[in-house]
Parts: structure tokens; sequence; C-alpha cells
């Protein structure tokens, strides 16, 4: 009862001061708000990239060249290969191993429709592509081992590029360029938006036989492998069965690094949690130096509260109020004030947050705040109140009750 009536006290004092309060919270308020709208613009691009990473399953295994073999200022090396024939090996040879497809890349690539151009992401993929990354065709179909046989130029788009080309509500069956190879277009994939900070609706998906046509033959000996293992209790030994069977076919002498790298469904997501998470605490740290100035401020404005209302104090400890009853009441006026400017922040910090992922270029994922944001900024109020509100409030519990009485 006796912490209530503290809290109704401090509430009615602060309510007394409206626009003194308001200025003193500001910046807690501030403090707050800008912690929490860079946490959720950064989380929500973890989280979506988490769910993404999730959908592909625990099965998901990545195989690439290791491009870091190729580095180092005056070290000559042999050139790094990854290669469709090893991911054949890799099929006919590893057990475990549900659906496999190689990968070629190449950005900035023209389409063209008529007289529209828009420049994209041409992926070059077997069949098996939807089913290893889990994304599907909603219109049309996707390649079939047929197509990869008879090297048809057929192409499989993203929505955006629907929308950029203007191929309208009926676009399988149009042909267009990819580069300068004439395409059929077969299928329209799915809407997935982001993911990886590659916007998965702007690609252009044509046969991996096909796309050596368009890319080189060069481009076959540094593909990327994408597969799917029966089950995620084998995907260790498969790991391992790879490295072994690409150190063979690499002729890697033992003791020398491998020059590919494989990549876990879980690996890879710990890397971008660590990444993400560490991008959250540096920025996160240094906003929130913000909280540290408005707790100056809530220093000073209680300071100036205890010399306001010496006369209450004395006239309190007159009548029997003991030195610890005034130092808490003055302590929870503090916290009081820096809660309230703590909430007010997180209100605002998720606007801000949610504003400013309205804004971002690309298909920026909303704003997410996890629960763990909302209750370190709340406790850092809390502690921040408590740490600057102690001296004011130690100060008001050492006064006289006779000097008190007697100010002025």
């Amino acid at each position: 009862m006796v912490v209530l009536e503290n809290f109704r006290i401090a509430f009615r004092a602060l309510w007394a001061n409206k626009m003194r309060s308001i200025l003193t919270t500001l910046g807690i308020i501030i403090g707050v708000a800008a912690v929490i709208g860079v946490v959720s613009i950064v989380q929500g691009l973890q989280h979506q990239i988490t769910q993404q990473l999730q959908g592909v399953g625990a099965t998901y295994v990545m195989v690439l060249p290791d491009q870091s073999r190729n580095q180092g200022p005056g070290v000559v090396v042999r050139q790094v290969k990854l290669t469709w024939e090893d991911g054949q090996a890799i099929r006919e040879r590893i057990s475990g191993i549900e659906l496999i497809t190689p990968l070629i890349a190449a950005t900035d690539q023209v389409v063209k429709y008529r007289d529209r151009r828009h420049q994209t992401l041409v992926l070059g993929v077997n069949q098996d592509w939807p089913e290893v990354s889990n994304h599907a065709v909603e219109n049309g179909r996707f390649f079939s081992s047929l197509d990869l046989e008879h090297r048809r130029r057929v192409a499989v788009v993203g929505l955006r590029v629907v929308e950029e080309l203007r191929l309208g509500d009926r676009p399988v069956g149009k042909e267009i360029y990819v580069g300068s190879l004439p395409a059929t277009v077969i299928g329209v994939m799915e809407r997935v938006g982001t993911s990886l900070g590659t916007d998965v609706d702007d690609l252009v998906f044509i046969p991996f036989d096909t796309s050596l046509v368009l890319f080189g033959r060069q481009a076959a000996d540094r593909i990327q492998l994408r597969l799917q293992t029966t089950s995620a209790e084998v995907v260790e030994r498969v790991r391992d069965d790879i490295a072994q069977l690409l150190r063979q076919r690499h002729n890697i002498a033992e003791g020398q690094p491998d020059d590919f790298q494989i990549l876990l469904q879980d690996e890879i997501l710990s890397t971008v949690n660590t990444i993400l998470g560490s991008v959250t605490a540096v920025v996160g740290a240094v906003v929130g130096v913000a909280l540290l100035v408005g707790g100056i401020g809530i220093m000073n404005i209680m300071l100036v509260s205890v010399t306001e209302r010496t006369r209450e104090i004395g006239i309190r400890k007159s009548v029997g109020a003991r030195r610890q009853d005034i130092l808490v009441q003055f302590l929870i006026e503090a916290v009081t004030l820096s809660l309230i400017g703590g909430l007010l922040g997180i209100a605002a910090g998720y606007g801000i947050g949610a504003v400013v992922a309205g804004f971002l270029p690309g298909d920026w994922p909303p704003a997410h705040v996890p629960w763990w944001a909302i209750a370190v900024a709340f406790g850092f109020s809390a502690i921040v109140g408590t740490f600057f509100g102690i001296y004011p409030a130690s100060k008001a519990s050492r006064l006289d009750p006779i000097d008190a009485l007697r100010y002025e």
C-alpha cells in the first residue's frame, strides 16, 4: 500500500508540471525510440530470412567454389572449379541425396519483351529447383527433364519481371529475350519477396544446359550446387561424404585446404543471425547513448524538484516520515518519469521502424520488434531512472526538517 501511495504521489507531482515532465522525458523517449526503431528494422530482416531458411528445411545443403582460393597478392594458384560433373558424381555415388540442381547466376542481364527492357538476375538450373528451394510455380509449369535434354529455349519468370515487362494477365506462351537468347515463357513463380538480400520475385530461370549457350562454356566451371537430403539425420554424413568425394575429384592433397565450401541450413542461419545480431548490438549501443543523456535530464529536474519541495519534505518529516520514506518517494518519482518515457519511446520506435521499413528500397520486410527488445528497453529505462534518481532522492532524504521548514 505504501508503494502504491508513493506512485500516486509521483503521478500527481508529474501531472502538476506536465510540460516540464514531457521535456524531461524527451531524452528517454528519443533514446528508446531510436533503439527500438533500429532493432525493429534489422530484426524484421532477420525474422524474414530465418523464416525463409527454415522453409527450405533442415535437409538443405549448398556447395560453392571457394572464391578465396584465387585471392592473395603475388600468389599463383590453380583455377578453382566446381562443375555439374561434380554434381552428377555426388548424385550417383553418395547415398542420402533426394534432389540436386546446378546453379549458374548472372547479374544485370537484360530481358526484353517488345519495346520493354528490364535488368534482372538470370539463373540456370534444372528441373529439381522448385523442390530444392521450396519455391513453387504459380502459373504454368517449370522445366522438365526433356526441356533440359533438348536444350529448349524456355524461361520461367518471377512476378516482378512480369510487371516490368508488362506481360499481362497471361504471360505463359509469350516470347521474350533473355540477353540475346529468345525464350518462351512457360511459367510464373509464386510471390516470395526478398531473401538474403535478393528479390526472389525479380528472377528469370532458364534450363541449365541452355544457360551455357547464353553465359558461355567457361561458366560451367564455376557453378554452385543446391541439394536436399532424404532426412535431417543424414545431413552431417552427406556433407562429410561430399567433402571427401570432391577432394578426390579435385586432387587435393592431404593437409591442403578445400577449394569448395559446403554450407548447411543451420550454418547459414547461424551466420546470418551472428551478422545481423552484431549490427543490432553495435547500432543499438551507439544510439543508446541518448538514454544516458535522458538520465542526466531526469537527475537535473529531480534536483530542481527537491529544491522546490523543500518545505513539503520538512512537513512530512515533522509529522513522522522517516528518511527512507522520503528516499523511496523521490526515487519512485524518478523511476516513474523514466518508465513513462520508456513506454512512449517503445511506441514511437515501433512506429518509426514501420514507417522507415516501408520507405526502404526493394521489398524490405515489415518491422519486427522481438519481446526481448521491449524488455531491454523497458528495463534499461527503469535502471536509468533508478541510477539518476538516487542522488536527488538521497539529497531530499538528508534534509534537516527544521531547516526545511524555514526554507523560503
